[in-house]
């Protein structure tokens, strides 16, 4: 069974190293920039990303395909909406900070419990994941900083272990891929059928 103890969490003592790691950097630079990537990676600014996406992908059609959309909207419902909130309750992991105590720098209001998998990241994956296969570079570029930037933030405000975000960035990756593969265009599974 998977808890807080167990090598395929704790990764034999280096996830609470790496946590320490990355924590530890402070600075007034490292904290005005980890915070709102942090706040920018939260799942209630879906309505505001969905909204964001559907405009560009009806403006630049070339840009984002509508596909990557609709795989988003649904990656949203079974990532953030079921499977995160299912994970968190019944695995019920402790925070860093009440794992820790004072060796954690926590910036902002932390949750004490909960903690796999990281909503956030698995948000922030999710969005890179479904919203960038044959999008434009740049725009490809800029998802995948983002996840990155949301990933990293939540171990250096203190909300996650690496553990956590790792989590919720596989949750998302592979629902993404599993959605991806379910709603290919017609006309590729007929062509695999003929």
């Amino acid at each position: 069974m998977l808890t807080p103890e167990n090598p395929a969490y704790d990764w034999f003592g280096l996830n609470q190293q790496l946590f320490l790691l990355i924590n530890g950097v402070r600075g007034t630079f490292v904290d005005a920039s980890m915070a709102p990537f942090s706040v920018l990676g939260h799942p209630r600014l879906y309505p505001f990303y969905l909204a964001l996406a559907v405009w560009f992908a009806w403006r630049h059609p070339g840009r984002l395909p509508m596909r990557n959309v609709i795989v988003f909207a649904i990656g949203y419902v079974l990532v953030s909406a079921l499977i995160v909130p299912i994970l968190k309750s019944a695995l019920d992991f402790p925070r860093p900070l009440l794992a820790l105590g004072t060796r954690v720098a926590v910036i902002g209001a932390q949750d004490a419990v909960h903690a796999f998998p990281s909503g956030h990241a698995a948000f922030a994956v999710l969005t890179a994941c479904a919203l960038s296969p044959g999008a434009a570079r740049p725009l490809r570029i800029t998802l995948i900083a983002f996840a990155l930037l949301v990933c990293i933030s939540r171990v250096s405000v203190g909300a996650h272990f690496p553990a956590d975000v790792a989590g919720g960035a596989f949750v998302a990756a592979l629902v993404t891929a599993l959605v991806r593969s379910a709603i290919r265009p017609r006309a590729i599974i007929m062509g695999e059928q003929g």
